[in-house]
């Protein structure tokens, strides 16, 4: 995230202040609490519950800002409570774990804080300092980010897979997938419920766009940070890494669907609208491709 992040991106959060903030709130409150209850829900053995805590402790994770685009959500607001959340990471998953997970393990809150600084905030310090100093020419280096970090994750996925052997096929370890897919899916209906609510509070922002963004902001987790957490703060527990390494897998598939789903609805519903106007032409909006998407993914 770091090499793609402007001076100007952090300004536009003040741009909608209310929005981001209520999004990263509502971030840092639905995903670890829906956490807490799956653990008591499925009973998860201690390492498997510190894991999917974790990951629902986590920030969003960049994936949802291409999922925001290609769904025609607010990808501003999207973005900034990327960062935002992103920024809070370092604070909020130590306190966040202390308080939720120290049932399960004692809970290295030093070790946490320190890890996330490390692989969160030092990177987007030296991305923006490298942006500043620069400018364009960056971009020709970040063209191939997306590449480079589907590549770290397959890495970060095959260390967890080698840490734990005959034991990620366990029983007791399987049981982390479906934990996983209701914890996303779960995420998506109280984000988009919550931003629904927030809409009738306040009209004048949290419209279908912001609702959107919220919903994909809110569901979608930084697993890849996730997981390296797990393997570095808890590496006594290597299952702990699991639930991070399923979520990697399956956010990215059900944000394409809904998404997908999102984009087709919203196109029938305008060619609809121009059928009942009299209106020539197809109201569909272009598709983009995917060289767009990559191009906005890092934008």
């Amino acid at each position: 995230m770091g090499l793609t992040l402007t001076l100007d991106d952090f300004k536009r959060i003040l741009t909608q202040p209310l929005m981001v903030i209520v999004g990263t709130v509502a971030h840092f409150v639905i995903m670890p609490l829906i956490a807490v209850a799956l653990c008591a829900i499925f009973h998860l053995s201690g390492p498997l519950a510190v894991g999917v805590i974790l990951v629902g402790c986590c920030p969003s994770g960049t994936s949802s800002h291409v999922m925001s685009y290609l769904s025609r959500g607010d990808v501003a607001l999207d973005v900034s409570i990327g960062i935002l959340s992103t920024l809070c990471a370092p604070f909020m998953i130590p306190l966040l774990m202390q308080l939720l997970a120290s049932q399960y393990v004692t809970v290295p809150a030093q070790s946490l804080f320190l890890n996330a600084v490390k692989v969160v905030l030092f990177p987007i310090a030296l991305g923006v300092v490298c942006h500043m100093i620069f400018g364009k020419k960056i971009e020709k280096v970040t063209v191939a980010l997306p590449i480079v970090s589907q590549v770290a994750i397959l890495l970060i996925i095959g260390v967890v897979v080698a840490a734990n052997g005959p034991k990620l096929f366990a029983a007791a370890s399987l049981m982390a997938i479906p934990v996983v897919i209701l914890h996303n899916l779960c995420g998506y209906g109280l984000g988009f419920g919550f931003s629904k609510l927030m809409y009738k509070v306040y009209p004048k922002g949290f419209k279908y766009a912001q609702q959107k963004a919220i919903t994909f902001e809110v569901g979608m987790q930084d697993s890849a940070l996730g997981a390296t957490l797990a393997l570095t703060s808890f590496a006594a527990n290597p299952l702990a890494a699991v639930p991070s390494t399923f979520f990697s897998v399956w956010h990215n598939i059900s944000g394409s669907v809904l998404s997908s789903w999102w984009r087709n609805h919203d196109d029938k519903h305008a060619i609809a609208h121009d059928s009942a106007n009299g209106e020539k032409g197809s109201a569909k909006l272009a598709v983009p491709s995917v060289a767009t998407v990559a191009a906005e993914a890092t934008a």
